[in-house]
């Protein structure tokens, strides 16, 4: 396994490295001023369009996207390899970074199903004004009523009626759905109650502005609204009635469908993680040299030391398995990468939590105010724990997979040529 980053890898991430630290750095504070001055307001801010424009400009855009594909030109034609580097930089300031190079959920996950999965005709509609930037969207799976880790519990009923599907159902944190610019809403509910578990959820494509779409509240996390980027909207469908052509891929088909796209955007949450992690340790190293507690800089005091090593190592160690599962995704697939991208999902947040936590001790009470980004950053990755599934939910299916080896340790498949089966989840697990 040959991780060290290629001729493309090091160019990009030159660039971006530049937008982040010229552009979007400054950008932030701007960002503050504009979202302080027009409360209620769920629309991108003009800094935000200033800088996608910026970065279009500099070819910096859909780098998420691999090469091939029904998207073509709009590709940012990396692979999870090349891209992984450059969604750490973005990560290091995750509210602006993303958008503004139009990489960011969950547009980004909604995207690659309707690359693909859409018929020709809803690509024309959807996908391209999304990778144009011009159209939001939101992915509605997650329900206040059921357990949504088990997916299999989703009690949205889409009904076919002749010619069209008739959506009954409540869904919340819609991310983004709060945003006037959100015009596409891919719901995900039962057609079939009877047929196989993994079986009875298909997707539909619902215009925001359909008749019976009720958009009840904005949401919050740890109290932040997320009006920066459209919030979490909790949505009401009533009857809410949609053309057969509307299906996204066959019935039956939705459960398959949501786990390859959470498989991409588990591994770009990840990517994003270590800059956020790399973000706080840079807070860090300038808050210890120059606050001073019992008569010395906290940089001299043992602990705190303990806490940049370990962090450091915990970074170092997360991001080669990052790299790895990135390289298997691209070598064997995102089926045979299954145990590696759970192991992120699980690891990484978890980690990265406990870094920022360590951060807001060195930072006492300034840490948990609005003066600094740890708070902020600290409510985004403690969410990732649950988001695209649950550590337990992930912890199940990866034990479950364990017990499944065929082959002792010594004799099982260690190459990607060689990788098989036993390496994924169990058939039809939730994760």
């Amino acid at each position: 396994m040959d991780f060290a980053p290629d001729t493309t890898t090091q160019r990009i991430t030159r660039r971006v490295r530049d937008l982040v630290t010229d552009e979007v750095l400054p950008a932030e504070p701007v960002l503050a001023e504009q979202l302080a001055a027009t409360p209620g307001d769920w629309t991108f801010r003009p800094v935000v369009h200033h800088l996608q424009a910026t970065a279009r400009e500099r070819g910096l855009w859909n780098l998420f996207l691999p090469p091939g594909g029904p998207v073509g030109e709009h590709s940012g034609g990396l692979t999870n390899l090349q891209y992984a580097p450059v969604a750490e930089l973005t990560g290091y300031s995750p509210k602006l970074a993303p958008v503004a190079m139009n990489c960011a959920a969950p547009d980004t996950g909604n995207m690659e199903l309707l690359a693909h999965f859409a018929t020709p005709e809803q690509r024309e509609r959807w996908l391209g004004p999304l990778l144009d930037g011009t159209l939001r969207s939101a992915f509605c799976m997650t329900e206040p009523a059921v357990a949504s880790s088990d997916a299999t519990n989703i009690a949205t009923r889409i009904v076919r009626d002749g010619d069209e599907y008739v959506i009954t159902g409540r869904k919340w944190f819609a991310t983004g759905a709060m945003n006037p610019d959100c015009g596409l809403l891919i719901v995900m509910g039962k057609t079939d109650p009877g047929a196989a578990r993994h079986r009875q959820q298909s997707m539909v494509l619902v215009p925001r502005d359909t008749p019976g779409v009720t958009v009840v509240r904005g949401l919050t996390v740890f109290g932040y609204d997320d009006r920066d980027h459209g919030g979490h909207a909790e949505i009401r469908f009533d009857d809410v009635r949609v053309p057969a052509t509307s299906l996204l891929g066959g019935e039956g088909e939705g459960f398959a469908m949501a786990q390859a796209r959470l498989g991409p955007g588990r591994i770009h949450h990840c990517m994003r993680a270590l800059g956020t992690a790399e973000r706080a340790m840079d807070l860090v190293r300038e808050r210890a040299t120059r606050r001073v507690a019992f008569g010395t800089p906290l940089a001299d005091q043992g602990v705190v030391r303990e806490w940049l090593a370990t962090s450091r190592i915990e970074i170092e160690s997360l991001r080669l398995l990052v790299l790895k599962t990135a390289w298997l995704m691209d070598t064997v697939g995102n089926k045979a990468a299954m145990t590696e991208i759970q192991a992120i999902k699980i690891a990484v947040p978890r980690a990265v939590g406990q870094i920022l936590d360590r951060a807001v001790q060195v930072f006492g009470a300034a840490g948990v105010s609005g003066d600094h980004p740890l708070a902020e950053l600290s409510a985004g990755v403690r969410t990732l724990r649950l988001a695209d599934g649950p550590d337990e939910v992930h912890l199940a299916s990866l034990g479950r997979a364990e017990l499944r080896r065929r082959a002792p340790y010594l004799t099982s498949a260690t190459t990607s040529s060689e990788r098989t089966a036993p390496h994924t989840p169990l058939e039809g697990d939730p994760t």
